[in-house]
């Protein structure tokens, strides 16, 4: 795989969930996904994957903070 593939759908996956949250628009990283994958189903992969995980650690991040909070409080 390569490195480059992985750079560029980690930042597209990344300009992409910031646009989903901004717009609220849930179904744009899977529209997004289908784009990229009609030219690179390898590209697709990897875009899915990193939307996954930086969805998943904003998630993450959220709870905990939130777990902090009420804890302090």
């Amino acid at each position: 795989m390569s490195s480059l593939a992985q750079q560029l759908a980690e930042k597209l996956a990344l300009d992409t969930v910031n646009a989903a949250e901004e717009l609220g628009d849930e179904d744009l990283p899977e529209t997004i996904a289908r784009s990229v994958g009609a030219s690179s189903p390898t590209t697709e992969e990897l875009f899915r994957t990193a939307v996954r995980t930086i969805m998943a650690e904003r998630r993450a991040r959220a709870l905990l903070e939130k777990t902090v909070a009420a804890k302090g409080d």
